[in-house]
């Protein structure tokens, strides 16, 4: 007899079952959830596999048991014993020799995983996601069945990845790496889904990534990029430190999204890898209102570009904007010039969020700006620079007790005679 259930005084599933007629309970480091008792489920099956077979083996099992002692085989049978998988937190494992024999090679099953998914993405994504596979996953993984990958794979694999150099400073940084594991993280899990067997990567928890704090430019600032910046780009500047515009998005705007009747931006495209997708969100679909130094600026750029291409910022074979070519050539080059800090180009878009804020505009205007479904992320991330949310010494309360209460005892106090001057003349009728 095997089972699963659950411990009440943890809620971590437990094996249970019955041994050389002894009681054997085994707990893990899984909740007790529908999907942890499947793969749970799929242990016990091969457990009952095993002992019907009379090929079950407690150390192929559970090698960190204290019950392993009890039931050791024979030096030679112990030698012989297939590898085994950590389960979750690494406190208990599971053989893996029939996953390996039954499950498809990692290539074989990334494969079957990409078509089947690749519906559900778009084609940014999918391109990405290549790339990782292609310059990562495969070559590390590739030829190893998914069922015999276990948490220690992983661990290396990730050791490794954090060694390699990144691509502006001497290490991979962790959101790379992150970002690298993630795929690894969905097919390993699917596969276990599909055959039964707990995922290695269950347990393992992304890295911290740092915090970063917005940069954006001073109005002053602003002004001198303007002033400075050269001719043909004056105008993109404009849009993009006014509008907070995505970079896709200011990339992809095209003619047929600008109502200068009615002084609105249509936000409904972005450029990214080279094609026109769909905006990074729903609520990134939204319109942008025109103040007059950004209306006037797509007027110009109309007179410039309107007849060159269906983009409103574009080079001169009229296709839209580079990216890469753009900061390399003339975002940092400026910034350098005049001795700015150097940052990336979508800190104008932070730029645009900070001078609304800064001029009063409503919190719940600048979201809709911006394409945010709420007002929570405009708080999180400029709370600095929201003047209510920054003031927190107290002068706030203090200028309105002042301009209240000390303000009510001057008068009562000009109301009530002073006990230093003698009284006014009593002043009677005259007798009629």
């Amino acid at each position: 007899m095997a089972k699963v259930t659950a411990r009440k005084e943890t809620g971590k599933l437990v094996i249970d079952f019955t041994y050389r007629g002894v009681r054997c309970r085994e707990q893990t480091a899984l909740d007790d959830t529908p999907q942890n008792r499947k793969r749970a489920g799929a242990v016990v099956a091969r457990i009952k596999a095993a002992l019907s077979g009379g090929t079950f083996a407690y150390a192929e099992f559970f090698p960190g048991s204290s019950l392993v002692a009890r039931f050791a085989p024979s030096a030679s049978t112990a030698s012989s014993a297939p590898n085994a998988h950590e389960v979750a937190a690494g406190t208990e494992t599971v053989a893996r020799a029939s996953a390996s024999a039954t499950t498809p090679t990692f290539r074989e099953f990334t494969g079957q995983w990409l078509a089947e998914h690749q519906v559900e993405w778009r084609r940014s994504h999918i391109k990405v996601l290549r790339s990782t596979l292609d310059g990562h996953l495969l070559p590390h993984f590739g030829d190893k069945p998914v069922g015999s990958i276990v948490k220690a794979d992983v661990l290396a694999f990730r050791a490794k990845l954090a060694e390699l150099p990144g691509r502006s400073r001497e290490k991979m940084s962790n959101k790379r790496i992150n970002g690298i594991l993630a795929p690894l993280r969905q097919i390993l899990n699917d596969a276990a889904d599909r055959f039964g067997f707990v995922s290695p990567t269950l347990s393992l928890k992304p890295l911290k990534v740092r915090k970063t704090d917005v940069e954006p430019f001073a109005l002053d600032e602003v002004r001198r990029l303007l002033g400075t910046v050269r001719e043909d780009y004056r105008d993109y500047f404009t849009v993009r430190f006014f509008t907070g515009m995505r970079t896709g998005e200011a990339h992809g705007l095209k003619w047929k999204y600008i109502d200068f009747e009615n002084r609105v931006i249509l936000i409904r495209e972005t450029f990214v890898l080279g094609e026109d997708e769909y905006t990074k969100t729903d609520s990134s679909q939204r319109d942008v209102q025109m103040t007059q130094v950004v209306y006037d600026a797509l007027q110009r750029q109309h007179a410039a570009t309107g007849k060159l291409s269906e983009y409103v910022f574009c080079n001169r074979e009229g296709k839209p904007l580079d990216n890469k070519n753009f900061t390399d050539r003339v975002w940092s080059p400026l910034l350098r010039h005049l001795g700015l800090k150097p940052r990336r180009p979508y800190q104008m878009r932070h730029t645009a969020a900070t001078l609304w804020l800064a001029s009063g505009e409503a919190p719940e205007w600048i979201a809709r700006q911006l394409g945010h479904s709420s007002t929570e992320m405009l708080f999180r991330v400029y709370s600095r620079y929201v003047p209510n949310l920054t003031r927190r010494d107290g002068s706030a309360i203090d200028r309105l007790l002042t301009s209240r209460l000390i303000g009510d005892r001057v008068v009562a106090d000009e109301a009530s005679p002073d006990p230093a001057q003698p009284p006014p003349p009593r002043v009677t009728a005259p007798a009629a």
